[in-house]
């Protein structure tokens, strides 16, 4: 059990400091806070900027449970000083600065510069994000990170703080996404300031538009995020760029050095350190390929888009990673998108693409490591190029589940999209009373946002519903029962809608968390029946009042 910071502090293990490049123009003692141009270095030393006056809002007791942490940790004094950014008193061997990372920019599979400040791509990378720890705990190892932490030499001029509202919104989506058994970053702890504000654009309220309007204050948040490491897609990318254009005579030993690093991090139980480089560069794509297939089709089970899924938001781990943008659906549209500056290209039936785009990427930057080795290259793109069959292959694995098949019926599939297009059905809903398996549709209209429906469309569902029947082919009460319990374990009663997220940030800007716990305790049982009232107040359609509202239909920005 760790039930102190020194407990914790004598878990450390510096993996990533002790075995990549610090960046040779970073001072010495972590004041490193203005933007400025990062030329080589896996790493730069920075020291985070505590919040003023830190309040405890919550942690993760799940989370803390699976490490072995006691709950009174995350209110101890020393815990909350370090994990709401106050490195100057931590126990030994902790370090007392903190390290942030660059990476480089791909939208849809575009290179892109001109987001870096310098217009070079070395400017680009963690500007409020910075991790603080890494050890093994349990047998597992971790790295910690703080969202919110200050600025950095990546901060493109901003301040480097993350407002609650967006805190809440990661905090509670990464431990839901977690419950609901889809590959995650998780949530450890979130601290607020009593006193410390920053002003972010946002909507006016029962505003329609897509566009912020005003300038709000809000309270400064840090929630700590934690995964077995942060290496993103855009992260392998940039130090590919630079030995593709010889940026540096150590650039293509700095690309092969995080390759390996990744290899070592997150697929040390697939790849064999003792292969040769080109070996396991190409089990690498391999295994990356098969985890970024699943887990977007988990995505899309689950209703989840990622709004905005760019090569820098693609954890190179294979799971979900920076939840700004995000939403999760209500009504089932393909185009779901609730980014407005998204675009139909990381909408919710897109993702598959925007997938695909970033696992180009990431070929791309693996190949200069098995250059002149033109077999390994060919290897290399025959991985590429099976993407979409292995994608399309995750996804009818994913249908077919969702409906209780034993094979994918694509017609059936097919029919129930236009079907449910046509009716305005709530995602989570249908498939939810669908797993009570009803042999006729009154139980189903209960996802139905539209309420009158005319004869023929009736009809037509009263059809797909007799042949979804009988391709499930269960009769018997016993195996009607076990198909029903298995469905409910792949579709979730409960998920972390927009509009619930809205009262529960609101009420935190006053100092009331308890939505935040409510949602929170709800949220990590989605699959679950819960009480009468968490039924009544969860289990529903969103109200039509909520429809195209800013912040709640929609959202600009997510800092």
């Amino acid at each position: 059990m760790v039930k102190t910071l020194d407990d914790l502090a004598h878990l450390v293990d510096y993996s990533l400091l002790n075995t990549l490049n610090c960046d040779p123009d970073a001072t010495v003692n972590g004041e490193d806070h203005d933007p400025r141009q990062v030329f080589s270095g896996h790493y730069v030393p920075v020291n985070p900027t505590p919040i003023k006056d830190p309040q405890y809002i919550t942690h993760s007791k799940t989370f803390f449970n699976e490490l072995g942490f006691a709950d009174s940790l995350a209110k101890s004094d020393d815990f909350v000083r370090m994990f709401s950014g106050d490195m100057s008193q931590v126990p030994e061997p902790l370090h007392s600065k903190g390290w942030v990372t660059g990476y480089a920019l791909s939208i849809y599979g575009t290179e892109y510069y001109q987001q870096c400040p310098f217009g070079t791509g070395n400017g680009y990378g963690d500007g409020r994000a910075m991790s603080i720890y890494e050890g093994v705990i349990n047998t597992k190892r971790w790295e910690m990170q703080l969202k919110g932490g200050g600025r950095t030499p990546y901060c493109r001029g901003a301040d480097g703080r993350a407002v609650l509202r967006s805190s809440i919104r990661e905090f509670l989506a990464q431990e839901h996404m977690y419950a609901l058994g889809v590959p995650s970053s998780r949530s450890l702890s979130l601290y607020t300031s009593k006193v410390e504000t920053v002003k972010r654009p946002w909507y006016r309220e029962h505003s329609y538009s897509k566009d912020p309007e005003v300038m709000i204050e809000e309270a400064v948040a840090i929630s700590t995020r934690v995964a077995p490491s942060f290496l993103r897609v855009g992260q392998i990318e940039l130090f590919a760029r630079r030995a593709r254009k010889n940026e540096h005579p150590n650039a293509r030993e700095e690309l092969e050095m995080i390759v390996l690093h990744l290899i070592d991090r997150e697929y040390s139980d697939d790849i064999d350190k003792n292969l040769p480089i080109a070996e396991k560069v190409l089990l690498l794509a391999e295994k990356f390929r098969n985890r970024l297939t699943s887990l977007v089709a988990n995505w899309i089970r689950v209703g989840y888009c990622q709004g905005n899924f760019n090569s820098d938001n693609c954890a190179a781990g294979g799971f979900t990673l920076d939840y700004g943008p995000f939403g999760f659906i209500d009504v089932f549209d393909p185009s779901f998108q609730p980014w407005t500056g998204g675009g139909e290209h990381f909408s919710f039936f897109n993702q598959p693409q925007a997938a695909q785009k970033n696992f180009h990427v990431f070929c791309m930057a693996l190949a200069p490591l098995l250059k002149p080795d033109e077999n390994s290259l060919e290897k290399l793109n025959e991985t590429l190029s099976d993407f979409s069959k292995v994608m399309q292959e995750e996804m009818q694995k994913m249908w077919s589940a969702k409906l209780g098949l034993t094979t994918f019926d694509g017609g059936l599939v097919n029919e129930l999209q236009r079907l449910m297009i046509q009716t305005s059905v709530d995602y989570t809903i249908f498939f939810r009373e669908l797993s009570a398996l009803p042999e006729e549709i009154t139980p189903l209209k209960k996802s139905f946002y539209k309420s009158h429906l005319s004869q023929e469309t009736l009809k037509s569902w009263s059809q797909w519903l007799k042949m979804w029947n009988i391709l499930v082919n269960v009769n018997e009460q016993k195996s009607r029962e076990e198909l029903s319990k298995k469905m409910k374990l792949i579709n979730p009663k409960y998920s972390l809608r927009e509009w619930f997220l809205v009262p529960a940030y609101s009420q935190a800007t006053q100092g009331d968390y308890s939505l935040i716990k409510e949602l929170q305790e709800v949220m990590i049982e989605p699959y679950k029946e819960q009480s009468k009232d968490i039924e009544d107040k969860y289990y529903r359609l969103k109200p039509s009042e909520f429809f195209e509202v800013a912040g709640i239909s929609h959202i600009s920005c997510s800092s």
